[in-house]
C-alpha cells in the first residue's frame, strides 16, 4: 500500500540542478537498469532546438577565438557557448574555432 503523501510528493516535478542558461536546462533524467541490476540515472539524450532559428550574425574564426569567448561577445554569457555548437555542425566545441576563416553561425531559436 502506497503512503498517499509519499505519492503526492513523487508528482512534484524536482528542481532541475541546471541553470536556465544551461543547454541541460529540463533535460529529465533517465535510469539505465544493468545486466546485475544497478540502477545508473543519466541525462535523457538533449535533441537540438528544432528550426527554424534566427541568425543573429556570422563570425569569421580568428586565430586565438575560443567558443566562451564567442559566446560572450554575442550573448553576453560565456557559458552560452553551446548555442553557437548547436547553430553549427560540429561534434565537440573545438572544432568550432580549430579552423581559422571558418564561418560560424551565431542564431538563436525563434520564440
Amino acid at each position: 500500500m502506497t503512503n498517499p503523501a509519499d505519492a503526492m510528493a513523487a508528482a512534484v516535478p524536482q528542481p532541475t540542478p541546471y541553470p536556465r542558461s544551461s543547454r541541460y536546462y529540463g533535460v529529465p533524467t533517465a535510469v539505465h537498469v544493468t545486466a546485475d541490476g544497478r540502477q545508473v540515472p543519466h541525462l535523457a539524450r538533449r535533441l537540438l532546438p528544432p528550426p527554424p532559428t534566427t541568425a543573429i550574425a556570422e563570425h569569421e574564426v580568428s586565430e586565438g577565438d575560443r567558443p566562451d569567448l564567442l559566446a560572450h561577445r554575442y550573448f553576453g554569457d560565456a557559458e552560452a557557448w553551446w548555442r553557437i555548437a548547436d547553430a553549427n555542425p560540429v561534434l565537440s566545441p573545438e572544432e568550432l574555432t580549430g579552423t581559422p576563416g571558418r564561418l560560424l553561425r551565431i542564431a538563436m531559436p525563434n520564440g
